[in-house]
């Protein structure tokens, strides 16, 4: 029995734009010049030019970056080739036989050569040029297009209300450079947009426009004080909002705000391609900053809310993994097939084995080296990296699944790790780093994130009853709290437990297999050598599903299975009571409907409606 799907897919997937952000009619006199009362609180507007709705070009080293490298390897082989030549003119030295270009010397075609390596080189360039000419991109308020291409164009839209989340990435060589690349994930598959490369200071304030713009901040303002929705940069409206917030404008753009100095982009210019300012003009003194500074600005998180790894956790973290165990076991085998006279194996697998043992340990490690999640103004903020950097922001309501689990290994030091489903990961490259949230933390940092990743789950939780009937109720609790006592307990604490006739399927878990439900999640808890418990917001539940096969038929069991997008989170419950299983299927069916009417979080800065009160703590 399958319940239909209780939404279409996520509000950011429906195909028809919300009507709130419908401009007002053209007979609206017009008000951005007007300014509001001062006692109406205004949103931050847009501050950089790139989001002015006008076409833009890319970082001016782009060309340099994104196939330059090419030409720099052509460069370099040749000179390889010719490096006898230059020794035996340089030294007098012996020439060698086999040299390309010795022989092209010696029948006097040097020169052909010379021109070919020439009009190559020259129109190499030219095409470059003239790719990164017509490779122009656009921000409006409503979405992001990129064209590309010269001989085959491309146009690419991305809606600001579908945005999934913007990362930041900044590979070694680029940082030296000042470039970075940004890229706009919006829900469906392989529907990224990518801006690559943007000056370092360009990327960061691009990124916090487009969310704001995509968080329906404008249209908030438009509400509350009657204005028409203006341009994303619109000088006089931006102007108007300043001197009605009472005060001028920070350098951040936000009214009555002062901008914190980024140490990371301190001396670069905004509006330029990264270039050095006046106040620093050594451009090799900013780049230095750039590379020393942290990958996430003290200035924009609060330290409370800041998890970071320390890298002796880390490492302890990689040895204690499944795959050091598997490596233990196939290095058992080797060891014991050439003491048995095979040691041919011994000499075929070492080398390929300890080579890709040392390359994953060497990824995991670089990739997870300076993590940090942090709340920001901006949305959640994960980062790592140490030589090549890279963060992503992830505004709210675009969480569609989040699981704690922990590993046998990980038991006796409390270790956890989180991981979450959202859409337009699954099948990418960098699918397994955009869905970790936590590599490895205590329950302490597991509290933390989860408070993160979803600020409703710190509200109490009204639904979660008692689970003795004759038990007085208990103080109010938060969904987080249950979260994490259900973590470390063995049975009980808020869930529906499987009832004991289910240790045929599962005779070391049956006890921990179980499920809850409260006013905004649904909680489902597994596992007892690797424990899961996975947690799904009701407003992002897609369909929900509950089979019985012969042998649950048997025992009087059922089986139940939360389905969101697609990613590393399965939230199933594969022993459940058949009754208390089939009633819970009714009410979550029923509360999935109810939640995703109400869910404005593909809008998270439009204000609910004064008639239906959101609870304390909701982000909506």
């Amino acid at each position: 029995m399958t319940a239909p799907d209780a939404r279409p897919s996520d509000p950011s997937d429906d195909p028809t734009p919300p009507t709130a952000a419908t401009p007002p009619a053209a007979a609206t006199p017009p008000a951005a010049a007007t300014p509001p009362a001062a006692a109406t609180p205004l949103e931050p507007a847009p501050t950089t030019e790139l989001t002015d709705g006008e076409w833009h070009r890319l970082h001016p080293a782009t060309p340099l970056l994104r196939g330059g490298i090419v030409l720099i390897a052509i460069l370099g082989f040749v000179l390889a080739n010719f490096r006898e030549r230059l020794v035996d003119w340089v030294f007098g030295a012996p020439e060698l036989p086999g040299d390309p270009l010795q022989t092209a010397y010696e029948r006097g075609q040097i020169g052909w050569l010379s021109l070919i390596a020439v009009v190559a080189l020259v129109v190499g360039v030219v095409s470059f040029y003239v790719s990164w000419r017509l490779h122009t991109f656009r921000v409006g308020d409503d979405v992001v297009e990129v064209r590309s291409g010269v001989l085959f164009r491309t146009h690419r839209r991305a809606r600001l209300d579908r945005i999934q989340g913007v990362s930041i990435s900044r590979p070694f060589f680029a940082r030296l450079f000042g470039a970075a690349r940004l890229e706009v994930s919006v829900a469906g598959q392989d529907a990224k947009v990518q801006l690559a490369y943007l000056g370092s200071a360009q990327a960061d304030d691009l990124r916090r426009d487009v969310l704001l713009l995509a968080s329906g901040a404008q249209l908030a303002r438009a509400q509350a004080t009657g204005a028409p929705i203006a341009l994303p940069l619109d000088p006089a409206a931006v102007a108007a909002a300043q001197a009605a917030a009472g005060g001028p404008a920070g350098a951040d753009g936000r009214a009555g705000t002062v901008a914190q100095a980024d140490p990371a982009h301190e001396g670069t210019d905004p509006g330029g391609p990264g270039g050095a300012s006046d106040h620093h003009p050594g451009l090799v003194n900013q780049r230095m900053r750039e590379l020393l500074a942290p990958e996430l600005d003290p200035a924009l998180a609060a330290p409370s809310s800041v998890v970071k790894i320390p890298p002796g956790r880390l490492i302890l973290s990689l040895v204690l993994s499944g795959f050091t165990v598997v490596l233990l076991i196939v290095a058992v085998f080797i060891v014991v097939s050439s003491m048995m006279g095979r040691r041919e194996l011994f000499v075929i697998l070492i080398v390929p084995g300890l080579a890709a043992a040392i390359g994953y340990y060497f990824n995991r490690f670089t990739k997870s080296l300076r993590y940090s999640i942090a709340g920001t103004p901006d949305g959640v903020r994960v980062g790592f990296g140490l030589l090549s950097t890279s963060n992503d922001t992830l505004p709210p309501g675009r969480i569609h699944a989040i699981e704690v689990s922990q590993p046998l290994l990980w038991r006796p030091a409390g270790w956890w790790m989180i991981r979450i489903n959202r859409a337009g990961a699954a099948g990418e490259g960098s699918a397994q780093t955009s869905t970790t949230m936590l590599p490895v933390g205590t329950l302490d940092d597991v509290r933390t994130v989860l408070g993160l990743l979803l600020p409703s789950l710190a509200k109490p939780a009204v639904d979660a009853a008692p689970t003795d009937a004759y038990e007085a109720p208990a103080a109010p609790v938060s969904t987080r709290d249950i979260v994490l006592a259900g973590l470390t307990a063995r049975a009980g604490e808020g869930f529906t437990d499987a009832p004991r006739r289910a240790w045929p399927i599962r005779p070391f878990s049956w006890r921990r297999t179980g499920f809850a439900v409260t006013d905004d999640a649904i909680l489902l808890r597994s596992g007892f050598v690797w424990r899961h418990l996975s947690v799904v917001p009701l407003a992002r539940v897609q369909s929900l599903r509950i089979t019985q096969g012969p042998l649950l038929r048997m025992l009087d069991l059922v089986d139940l299975a939360v389905q969101t997008v697609a990613g590393p989170v399965r939230a199933t419950v594969p022993a459940a009571d058949r009754v208390a299983g089939t009633a819970a299927f009714e009410l979550w069916a029923t509360r999935v409907v109810d939640a995703a009417s109400t869910d404005t979080s593909h809008r998270w800065a439009t204000r609910p409606n004064a008639s239906t009160p959101t609870p304390e703590g909701d982000p909506r």
